[in-house]
């Protein structure tokens, strides 16, 4: 009677261990997918971003337990460890614990007190597996959202075709051969309610602003309210290109 008691105890015990589900690995790089589909709109970028954000980018390694993620200022480094029901749990220094799971193809970071609920989807790139934190998000990031060729109607180079590269290279625009877009962090401080972007020629730059609506895409100068011994407080000033998306052929 002892026995059978003891066998039916150490079976309800492995029952139980197997209903828990294993976590799934999510190794690899994920991008918030839904941000870079808002501001595919053609709307203000950093609003679709602040929308679906703030996180912008996980690179997860299961095998050597880490999770980072960035925000699009910040690199935030993580311990990855299973959680409960097949989900992930990821320790940051500071920091309650946050929560990953997968559904279905999509990566889902639980909301908590700091941050909503976010989603995110694995990187369709194929860059290299050395490349910085948040890299694969800025490339599929401009690619919809700057992607296809514009026409310059008005400003210097009017009648220019006009190509904003995923690596950051402008090919039309006169006088600049790279950009970079403000996603976060100082430029966004700096830039307060406005869209900022850098625009360089080989070693020389300087920050625009930006206005986006639509099909049409407007670039000022960037005036500066601050004070010498203040953080720059952008604004903008002289209009200097009108750019226009074409129709993809």
């Amino acid at each position: 009677m002892r026995k059978a008691l003891a066998l039916s105890l150490l079976a309800v015990l492995l029952g139980g261990c197997a209903s828990e589900p294993a976590p799934r690995d999510i190794s690899g790089v994920w991008i918030n997918q839904g941000a870079i589909d808002e501001a595919a709109k053609g709307g203000n970028l950093r609003e679709a971003l602040l929308a679906n954000g703030p996180n912008l980018e996980w690179d997860i390694d299961a095998k050597n337990a880490k999770a980072n993620y960035t925000n699009g200022f910040e690199w935030v480094e993580g311990k990855l460890t299973p959680g409960h029901k097949g989900a992930w749990q990821v320790a940051v220094y500071g920091s309650s614990a946050i929560e990953l799971d997968v559904q279905g193809a999509e990566l889902v970071q639980a909301a908590s007190d700091a941050d909503p609920q976010q989603t995110f989807v694995r990187t369709p790139l194929k860059l290299s597996s050395d490349a910085p934190l948040g890299t694969n998000f800025e490339y599929a990031l401009k690619a919809a959202y700057l992607g296809g060729q514009w026409r310059v109607i008005s400003g210097l180079g009017q009648g220019n075709t006009v190509t904003f590269m995923p690596d950051g290279q402008v090919k039309g625009l006169p006088n600049n051969n790279a950009y970079a877009l403000c996603m976060a962090g100082d430029c966004a401080s700096m830039s307060g309610e406005y869209d900022s972007l850098w625009l360089q020629q080989d070693e020389i730059g300087a920050a625009h602003i930006f206005v986006r609506n639509g099909n049409r895409l407007e670039i000022f100068q960037a005036l500066d309210s601050a004070k010498p011994d203040e953080m720059p407080q952008l604004y903008p000033g002289k209009q200097e290109w009108v750019l226009e998306k074409q129709p993809a052929m």
